[in-house]
């Protein structure tokens, strides 16, 4: 199971950089591409936000690209399924 969710878009330099974070970084995702799925780009509207990327991980949504705050997220995350 992915640990967290991306939401991009295809032309987005911190989409890059976050994905390129994610795999150095051995943190499974799945990324939702907003301009090849118009399911995805609803699922962001219906978050309320309009700019990626958005990470979700949990109940947590990160917007941009935030190494720190996607750490303190995926340290909550195991705290919380032990």
């Amino acid at each position: 199971m992915a640990q967290a969710i991306v939401y991009s878009s295809t032309n987005c330099n911190f989409c890059k950089q976050l994905k390129t974070y994610l795999d150095e970084q051995n943190i499974s995702y799945e990324e939702r591409n907003i301009d090849e799925s118009d399911e995805f780009a609803q699922e962001l509207h219906n978050l309320g936000i309009m700019s990626v990327p958005l990470t979700v991980i949990g109940e947590k949504q990160i917007l941009g690209f935030n190494p720190n705050r996607i750490k303190k997220a995926l340290a909550a995350l195991e705290e919380s399924a032990q």
